[in-house]
């Protein structure tokens, strides 16, 4: 198949967790022999923040670790939809689009019905900002890939597509995985960014202040950390390390004992179910993790065996110390994480699904226009 994907950006990783999942389903459908084209903005804000602070270093790394990985970087005024989908067999458009290039694509579809055309929403805008979701022209669509059950029944209440689908994030295996015994560099590693005082409470609570209360040798990677948060984690005995390229988080994660998840307040309180990609990947490398609460409701996991839930601070602290004493609790932590993973939750699984929606969409149009042919009035009886 010939498949077209409209993303922010497959080159940066800076602040865009997006990038992590695309770049791992686009290896797949690679692997699989498909061809595949991402397209992204020439100004895509990521991409644009990673260069002014690291220069194009960061991209030429990308390309060494994702080889078979390109992208077609264009202008939003002067993209040639005609050219871009000639001959595509299957279209995903992402929800971090311009609404104008989401509608554009929509009305190239209403006159063009031989490609699947499906957007893909990976974030909690349609809680957090529903007047801005609400600009999504999605009329000409064959549906919605919605990375969480919750989401998906929010998009079916509101009635303006025709179908949708739970699909969600997973880990990129053939990135993430476990490294074996490598030279310890410290007791806990956090990879997250700061963001927009989403989780700065909670960061405080299962994070910065166990790490204080057990002295632990720790240290986190991200951006968008304000002043006030660089200044407590150094109070707190954490060494802030900034961007860390997300291809370069396996080695990273073998060089610590235990990691922590720590998810956004719109993932706890109004989307449950949506773990987001940062603990597919943890338990993917292997690597004991205890989280803060979230509410597994659609039992992607096994809480208690693939990791173990902290439901306050104190909690966190005493977690963290058994899994920090207790090598065989943190072997077996890990074991059954990496099994489950392996066993439901790599980019291998969603592609297969994604095939399956592709097909469905194409069978039930093709089961439609033969309804409609087989129905037409004889006009020319004998």
């Amino acid at each position: 198949m010939k498949i077209a994907m409209f993303y922010h950006t497959l080159l940066s990783d800076w602040n865009h967790g997006n990038a992590h999942f695309l770049r791992g389903i686009a290896c797949e459908l690679l692997a699989r022999g498909h061809e595949v084209n991402v397209y992204e903005p020439r100004d895509s804000w990521s991409l644009q923040s990673l260069v002014s602070e690291h220069g194009w270093e960061p991209v030429r790394r990308f390309e060494q670790a994702y080889p078979t990985l390109k992208s077609i970087r264009y202008d939003l005024n002067g993209v040639n939809l005609d050219r871009a989908l000639q001959d595509v067999d299957l279209v995903l458009v992402h929800e971090w689009n311009e609404p104008s290039l989401v509608q554009r694509i929509g009305e190239h579809h209403c006159t063009h019905r031989d490609y699947t055309l499906l957007f893909h929403d990976t974030h909690h805008r349609m809680v957090t900002e529903p007047e801005a979701m609400g600009r999504y022209d999605l009329s000409h669509y064959d549906g919605v890939l919605a990375y969480g059950e919750v989401l998906r029944r929010m998009y079916q209440a509101r009635g303006n597509v025709s179908q949708v689908w739970t699909w969600h994030e997973a880990a990129d295996t053939r990135v993430f995985r476990p490294f074996g015994a490598q030279p310890s560099e410290g007791d806990l590693v956090w990879i997250g960014n700061w963001g927009d005082d989403e989780r700065t409470a909670e960061l405080h609570e299962f994070l910065i202040e166990p790490c204080r209360r057990l002295k632990l040798k720790a240290r986190v990677y991200g951006v968008r950390y304000p002043e006030p948060a660089k200044r407590a984690l150094e109070a707190a005995g954490i060494h802030y390390a900034g961007w860390l390229p997300n291809f370069e988080v396996p080695k990273v994660f073998s060089r610590f004992k235990v990691t922590v998840h720590v998810p956004r307040r719109p993932y706890t309180k109004a989307l449950p179910g949506i773990p987001t990609i940062r603990p597919f990947e943890a338990m993917a490398c292997g690597i004991p993790l205890v989280s803060s609460p979230w509410s597994d409701v659609e039992h992607l996991f096994n809480p208690g065996k693939d990791f173990l839930f902290a439901q306050n601070g104190e909690e966190m602290t005493e977690l963290l110390q058994r899994v920090l004493a207790d090598a065989c609790l943190a072997e077996d932590l890990a074991d059954s994480a990496l099994k489950t993973i392996h066993a439901r939750h790599t980019c291998a699984h969603r592609v297969a699904q994604l095939l399956d929606i592709h097909a469905s969409v194409r069978n039930g149009r093709a089961a439609s226009e033969d309804f409609q042919l087989t129905s037409q009035p004889n006009l020319n009886p004998i």
